[in-house]
């Protein structure tokens, strides 16, 4: 497969987006930059993304808005809520509308290679699957 797997970036922190990207690039990854959910949803119509990483907290449309406005649409795309929050509430909240990870941005770097390996992994294979029945 010769395209790179596409990770979108959501969070409202331009820094943080910055240096999570630099890490993607870092991994062979192709990363996407949105600043809110609302950006997420509007690339999503145009670009085909593997897996999203996403701040629950941001100005105009939150992560976990967006998260469930992506799940009503049928869309199955990996999200990992990635957070400041540690809170089992939110946690649970995440995971009620279809989070596929919750991790706390103190852990992110330190976890980001297993976690591409794991979610792209399973993305990928999937997308091969549905090319092979196709």
């Amino acid at each position: 497969m010769d395209r790179k797997p596409h990770v979108a970036v959501v969070d409202d922190d331009q820094r943080l987006r910055t240096l999570i990207e630099e890490e993607l690039i870092d991994e062979g990854v192709h990363p996407v930059s949105c600043r809110n959910g609302q950006e997420l949803l509007d690339l999503l119509d145009r670009e085909q993304i593997d897996l999203i990483l996403m701040d629950i907290m941001m100005p105009g449309m939150d992560g976990l808005t967006c998260l469930s406005q992506l799940r009503e649409r049928g869309n199955s795309i990996p999200v990992l809520m990635v957070t400041a929050l540690n809170d089992e509430v939110k946690r649970k909240e995440a995971e009620d509308h279809g989070a596929t990870d919750y991790i706390l941005k103190p852990d992110l770097f330190e976890r980001l290679p297993a976690l591409l390996k794991q979610h792209l992994q399973y993305n990928l294979q999937q997308l091969q699957d549905n090319q092979t029945s196709a």
